[in-house]
Order: structure tokens, then C-alpha cells, then sequence
């Protein structure tokens, strides 16, 4: 799995994880900032468009903000069948010890993210990355370390 800039206009996410098979496995929404409820459920009604019909193989989408990193999978009939949610925190200061003390913009935030996302791939940082339990149980872990995969970032 290789991580690259990539520019896609007018796209929901922040960044993708793409197969081999240039197919779309995994879509990232960042937002550095708490998201109310209302603005949270507002974004996943808006992610469950892109499960709707099933035109891409997409499989898991991810929400983040400051607070709360929301991973969903959804089965063959674009239905959600998982929902996790995890802290920031308790994911995020394993990059930057500081996380919860400091005020964070979003480049920074998808960069944590992105550090968070390589290591579960490659094990850069730790030989048990933060949350890898929850997302292998989803089968999102064994995805991102199957290798056969790309990211493409965008800065928004």
C-alpha cells in the first residue's frame, strides 16, 4: 500500500483507500472540529448516498472529528451491517502525545489519520496499532494490511 496526493474534485472524502483493482474500499471525511449530532447525522446520510445504488465495491467509510472516529461498514445490500465508534484521543496521542492539549486544524488532523491508517497497513509505529481489535472485527484491519491497496489524499 502506497500513500499519494491525489486531487479529485468535487468528492466527499478526504482520502480513499483504492485496491488494486482500482476499485474504492474505504472513503475518510475529516473535520477538525466536534461535530454536533445534527451535522454528524447530516454527513452520514450523505455517505450512505455513496453506498446507494452499489456501483463501487465501497465497503467501509470513515468519519472523523476531534472527538470521535466513526467507522461504518455496509453489507451487499448497502445497508449498514457495522457501526464503531472510538475516541480521537485514545487513537490520535498515540502519534501525538499532545492531541487533547493542543488546538488542531484539519491538515493536521488527516495527517494523524493518515499515520494512524499506515500503521494499521504497516506496523511503522507499533507491532499493535491503536483500535486494531475493532476494526479486524469488522474486517476493515485485514483490508489495510493486505497490501494491495493505494491511498489518495486530497486537501480540502
Amino acid at each position: 500500500m502506497e500513500a499519494i496526493k491525489f486531487p479529485i474534485p468535487n468528492y466527499w472524502s478526504d482520502a480513499d483507500l483504492v485496491g488494486d483493482d482500482e476499485q474504492t474500499y474505504l472513503l475518510v471525511k475529516v473535520k477538525a472540529k466536534k461535530l454536533e449530532d445534527k451535522l454528524k447525522q447530516s454527513a452520514i446520510s450523505e455517505l450512505e448516498n455513496y453506498f446507494q445504488p452499489r456501483i463501487y465495491n465501497l465497503r467501509f467509510a470513515m468519519l472523523v472529528d476531534l472527538e470521535e472516529i466513526e467507522i461504518i461498514k455496509v453489507n451487499d445490500d448497502s445497508k449498514i451491517e457495522a457501526k464503531i465508534s472510538l475516541k480521537s484521543d485514545d487513537v490520535l496521542s498515540h502519534y501525538d502525545p499532545e492531541f487533547s492539549k493542543k488546538r488542531i486544524f484539519g491538515f493536521y488532523l488527516q495527517t494523524l489519520i493518515q499515520s494512524w491508517l499506515r500503521d494499521l497497513a504497516y506496523h511503522w509505529k507499533s507491532e499493535t496499532p491503536p483500535a486494531s481489535r475493532e476494526l479486524a472485527e469488522i474486517g476493515l484491519l485485514q483490508l489495510l494490511e493486505s497490501g494491495h491497496g493505494h491511498y489518495y489524499f486530497q486537501v480540502n
